[in-house]
């Protein structure tokens, strides 16, 4: 199984970094977080339960952060859903953004019989509004760099409304970018919360790995 790379720790909560690759919820069907992070601490002598709180896609990486007590995964649950989580991430488009920063709002349907979202015209049952503020960091001829901070948490938000701008996420096969050097290129970047027993603010930042498409664009990150 892959290493883990814990950001923070106490007794009610982790925060680590999923590789890409890793499921974000126990399974049975290939590596998970939970399963990674119970042996983790299996081998430091320490039996604790670990929940999912928030979910990355399979083939995104990036900060995530786990309860380690069955009490405490409502209340970061809870904090997430009334967006008290400041949640940002990396992403590489292809393309080029009409404006260098900009809030993008859309209503999206999410098909869940084939697990794919689409950014429809009117609401009607299943579709929600997702919006989210995105700022350009860099470019190359062909490709962006993005930061992305979320205003909602829906289904591949940010791959959708970027796809649905011509502006599809390096590597993103399932929303229109084909790079066989790379999955979707998104990575979650940075977590802000109040802890939700101390009441202290848990800031947690971690790059993207020195690999490519990030390496097209060091000394921006």
């Amino acid at each position: 199984m892959p290493d883990v790379t814990i950001l923070y720790e106490d007794k009610y909560l982790t925060v680590a970094v999923k590789p890409v690759g890793v499921l974000s919820e126990e399974s049975e069907s290939g590596a998970s977080m939970p399963a990674l992070l119970r042996e983790h601490y299996a081998a430091l002598g320490q039996d604790t339960q670990i929940y999912t709180v928030h979910r990355l896609d399979k083939i995104v990486g990036g900060v995530m952060v786990f309860s380690r007590r069955r009490e405490i995964t409502g209340r970061l649950t809870e904090a997430v859903r009334e967006h008290r989580v400041t949640k940002e991430y990396l992403a590489v488009l292809r393309g080029h953004p009409a404006q260098p920063e900009a809030t993008l709002t859309d209503l999206l349907f999410r098909d869940a019989a084939h697990n794919k979202s689409y950014v429809v015209g009117r609401m009607r049952k299943g579709v929600r509004e997702a919006s989210l503020d995105y700022r350009e960091l860099g470019r190359t001829d062909t490709l962006s760099l993005v930061r992305v901070r979320l205003r909602t948490g829906r289904t591949h938000q940010i791959r959708v409304q970027f796809s649905s701008r011509g502006l599809p996420l390096l590597g993103d096969i399932r929303y229109g970018s084909k790079d066989p050097a790379c999955t979707a290129a998104l990575w979650s970047y940075h977590l802000a919360f109040a802890h939700p027993v101390t009441g202290k603010s848990v800031d947690v930042t971690c790059p993207p790995p020195a690999a490519y498409p990030w390496t097209l664009f060091d000394g921006v990150i």
